[in-house]
């Protein structure tokens, strides 16, 4: 009876062992997506352009970019793979994301706190940098320049290098001041930010 009892409940401990070191797993799986940039499921972070994020505070402002990387592999990019003077995504698949939990003075210009899609119209000399109102988006599929809430004029800026996957960051300048900066292939562009406090 004494040799039941015994198996019983040390066939509860393991059980219990096993779940709890399944419940701690979720737990870092789940920090891990908080804390890194990375955000993706794995099949995405297989894939060839994975969804991944930018992020830095401009102020007390929280900005963050979600986007999808792909790289260059030897392609023509701009002027090839992606087209001059048309709306393009700035990344692949679903469309790049912008948010901010306070009012961001970009380029000179308020936006409403939110989130919003980014798109680009490239250039041969420049960019046409949008915010759109409606974030979930596949490709430009679904663009309407009705609910852009900002268009801006920047200027392209050479890389030295050949960027090979497509990079965002924010920088944070100072306690008011900010950018965020796009890089790919041989191309890149800044957007100056300001907190609105």
């Amino acid at each position: 009876m004494k040799t039941k009892n015994y198996l019983i409940i040390l066939s509860s401990m393991i059980i219990l062992s096993c779940s709890s070191n399944k419940e701690e797993g979720k737990v870092e799986e789940s920090n891990g997506h908080a804390h890194h940039d990375h955000g993706a499921t794995s099949e995405a972070a297989n894939s060839k352009s994975p969804r991944t994020a930018a992020m830095a505070n401009i102020g007390s402002n929280h900005v963050h970019v979600v986007y999808s990387a792909p790289s260059v592999r030897g392609r023509q990019v701009f002027g090839g793979l992606v087209a001059y003077d048309e709306v393009w995504v700035t990344g692949a698949h679903s469309a790049t994301s912008i948010s901010f939990n306070e009012d961001l003075i970009i380029e000179g210009e308020s936006v409403p706190a939110g989130k919003y899609a980014l798109f680009t119209i490239p250039k041969e000399n420049g960019w046409t940098v949008i915010l759109n109102s409606n974030y979930e988006q596949h490709l430009a599929d679904d663009y309407d320049q009705t609910e852009d809430v900002l268009r801006v004029e920047v200027e392209n800026i050479p890389s030295a290098d050949q960027v090979e996957q497509l990079k965002f960051e924010v920088i944070s300048k100072d306690t008011q001041t900010g950018e965020l900066k796009f890089s790919w292939a041989e191309r890149s562009f800044v957007i100056n930010l300001k907190a609105q406090n």
